[in-house]
């Protein structure tokens, strides 16, 4: 959101190896984020560091708060420790968040990427375990959004054939639902909110599906457009 400092995310490992990975995976989709990891020992042994885990959260916290996500236990215990001795005003804007490791970081990456808040981002990381709340615009349980009824806002539809090899993977998904984020309208791809980028990946789109591009509200023409555009580019895969 403009005028406010995007969500930075730290990960939590037991292996160095693993929370650099995770950190030059996410950076794929979220190239503005900070992203801090804080992996293995102070030795570089495996696993977790007080000191490591404190200063990547330091080094996250730019205004908008942090999401932390953590790989095992122990690595939530030194975590917890760790933020017991911070500030309670840098306190307050940490979320220790209970999310799959490598999607729930993805999901937040994306979501601190478009300019989410501190709470978008807990709930996008969240969405990765089905544990989001469903807030009364957003579609139902089970992911599909309903179709409009009569005197609905106008809907513009249109379907594009993916051309790009390997169809709508983690990061043309991830493009795909950083410019649907930036229209003021419901957008669905086959009628799963396309904001969602863990939603996008899960209808496992590969090269020569159809896509069902549709929006509801003003300036619904523009988003698909927009959107359509961007699938018949390719990604640069083709």
């Amino acid at each position: 959101m403009a005028g406010t400092q995007r969500v930075g995310i730290v990960f939590v490992s037991h292996s160095s190896k693993i929370a650099d990975g995770l950190v030059e995976l996410t950076r794929q989709m979220a190239p503005n984020v900070a992203l801090i990891a804080a992996g293995g020992t102070d030795d570089n042994e495996i696993g977790t560091s007080f000191a490591r885990v404190t200063a990547a959260v330091q080094a996250a916290e730019s205004g908008g708060g942090v999401v932390v996500l953590c790989d095992l236990g122990s690595a939530i215990l030194t975590t917890e420790t760790a933020l017991e001795f911070l500030d309670d005003s840098v306190r307050n804007r940490i979320r220790l968040v209970d999310a799959p490791l490598v999607e729930g970081g993805v999901a937040a990456g994306v979501a601190a990427e478009t300019g989410g808040d501190l709470d978008g981002v807990v709930a996008a990381a969240q969405s990765a375990a089905g544990l989001t709340a469903q807030p009364a615009t957003a579609q139902p349980a089970t992911g599909q959004v309903p179709v409009p009824g009569p005197g609905s806002a106008a809907v513009a539809t249109r379907t594009v054939t993916l051309i790009n090899r390997d169809g709508l993977h983690a990061r043309p998904a991830a493009e795909f639902a950083k410019l649907a984020s930036t229209f003021d309208v419901q957008i669905t791809v086959n009628g799963m909110e396309a904001t969602s980028l863990l939603g996008i990946m899960s209808l496992g789109l590969s090269q020569g599906m159809a896509a069902e591009i549709s929006a509801s509200g003003q300036g619904a023409d523009d988003a698909v457009r927009a959107l359509a555009e961007l699938l018949e580019s390719g990604f640069g895969e083709t």
